[in-house]
């Protein structure tokens, strides 16, 4: 069985595009808005050490996602949810406050998630409230950079699988 490879410019591409994403946090307070990726890959509680003050927003629109994708069992909607709950409790340590807003996606959105349809509410929240979005999802920070939002861009490390000797995996 043949696997598709990625088209071979795709790499350069998504490379060039990383260039002129912020990396960096301020340390003065801000408003930021946050997407699924950065929640899911456990991202602010380190944000957060590293000096992010202000207010934390979390689009509704990613609420519902996250309480879908436990309900439907999968582990990433719980590493979410308990992300969440970590930063109640961070909240207590540090100069944060967390807020949850906007509209839970209608059946249009979420019949067009895998369009942007869900990505789009969590970047017309962050517009709203002239936040700073962050994000790990590469599609989502070139959007938000087009539409003129100041983005954190979080690149998601990448969990390659070690192989064994000759066809064994470890």
């Amino acid at each position: 069985m043949f696997r598709k490879k990625p088209y071979p410019k795709m790499r350069h591409i998504k490379s060039r595009a990383r260039r002129n994403l912020q990396r960096n946090v301020s340390h003065q307070p801000r408003s930021y808005v946050v997407d699924t990726s950065s929640i899911i890959n456990k991202f602010l509680p380190s944000l957060i050490k590293k000096g992010l003050r202000g207010r934390i927003l979390i689009p509704n629109a990613v609420m519902a996602e996250l309480e879908s994708q436990a309900n439907k069992g999968f582990e990433t909607g719980f590493i979410g949810l308990e992300e969440i709950v970590k930063l109640h409790r961070l909240k207590k340590e540090h100069k944060i406050e967390v807020f949850f807003e906007g509209l839970r996606p209608g059946e249009h959105q979420i019949k067009y998630a895998k369009h942007g349809e869900i990505d789009a509410l969590i970047r017309e929240s962050a517009l709203k409230n002239k936040a700073i979005l962050i994000t790990s999802d590469l599609v989502q920070a070139k959007t938000a950079q087009a539409y003129g939002l100041e983005v954190i861009f979080l690149r998601p490390k990448v969990k390659r699988e070690k192989k064994g000797f000759f066809w064994f995996k470890k």
